[in-house]
């Protein structure tokens, strides 16, 4: 079962690769805030049809316990963590926000140490070591051939006016955006392990994949929408739906990434250790480099290269336990 928890966050990995692009030109558009809650909504939408499907019902046979730990991580992980993680791609792009992301294994697997009593064997640490140089090196490169442009230039793409706190001269905001997410998807990870062991369910067993992303998903919008009227800023979402380019973008990186790429990162979470399955699912920075060349004819040079076959070196270390 473990191999299948490491193939499942390798596919979670490639399916938020593609996310990260859709979501960047939304957020762009329509603001972080507006992109988090209507990808969170339309998730809930098709996650619920999914389980009626497939389990056979609506809302999730969950104990007291299974939806309180799971709706304190959908909270942290998919509602804060996202959210600073979505503000980091806007003020930094996807080139500098990878890189903060990428430390997302090392709170996952000091808090799975403290919390669930996951003690990775040297091999596994070395394994989640030699992925993370990877993914630092292929992220430096790109950053050192970044055409980027900071200060007011950026204040406008396609047209759209954005606001002033989401340009890329705020880089200290993006930092402390791409930390948040971070530390919030790492404690999030760790939760939802929790909220689906047996231990922590008084012996409920463990929850299905599906059910936990959906109850993660349902505890996040509400989140959400609760933010958005207390701020007062419900009617961006509103808004969002006469920007065609934005909605496009919203529905396609919700189909890819909240609906099966939150899905799938829960059977890795439920099949293998929370910090191996965190380093899996943070080789978005390695698998973006092809992406970017069919899309962009971006091209990477040999230390990009070099990177990835560490990544890819690192990852197998981590297959070969």
């Amino acid at each position: 079962m473990q191999l299948l928890g490491e193939g499942a966050a390798l596919a979670a990995s490639i399916l938020w690769t593609f996310t990260s692009l859709a979501f960047t030109l939304a957020s762009k558009r329509v603001g972080p805030l507006a992109v988090n809650l209507l990808r969170i909504l339309f998730a809930i939408g098709l996650l619920a049809l999914a389980h009626v499907i497939i389990l056979g019902t609506l809302i999730p046979k969950a104990n007291d316990a299974q939806w309180g730990y799971l709706s304190a991580s959908g909270i942290i992980g998919l509602a804060i963590g996202d959210l600073g993680y979505f503000g980091s791609l806007v003020i930094l792009r996807p080139r500098r926000a990878t890189l903060l992301m990428a430390v997302n294994p090392i709170f996952s697997s000091i808090l799975g140490y403290f919390a669930l009593g996951e003690v990775l064997s040297l091999v596994a640490i070395a394994g989640i070591a030699v992925t993370l140089t990877g993914v630092l090196l292929v992220v430096l490169e790109k950053e050192e051939k970044t055409d980027e442009k900071d200060g007011k230039a950026d204040e406008e793409t396609d047209g759209v006016k954005r606001s002033k706190w989401l340009t890329s001269d705020k880089k200290w905001l993006g930092v402390l955006f791409g930390v948040i997410g971070s530390l919030g998807q790492g404690i999030g990870l760790v939760i939802s392990k929790y909220g689906m062991q047996d231990a922590a369910t008084a012996g409920a067993g463990t929850l299905n994949p599906l059910s936990t992303s959906l109850i993660r998903m349902l505890a996040a919008g509400l989140f959400f929408l609760i933010l958005m009227v207390g701020i007062g800023r419900l009617g961006n979402a509103g808004r969002a739906f006469k920007d065609r380019q934005g909605m496009s973008a919203i529905v396609a990186g919700t189909i890819i990434g909240p609906f099966l790429g939150v899905w799938v990162s829960m059977l890795a979470v439920s099949n293998t250790d929370a910090g191996i399955a965190a380093t899996l699912m943070s080789m978005m920075p390695v698998f973006i480099i092809p992406v970017v060349y069919v899309l962009y004819r971006e091209k990477t040079s040999w230390r990009g290269i070099l990177g990835a076959f560490v990544a890819i070196a690192g990852v197998a270390m981590l297959l070969l336990l």
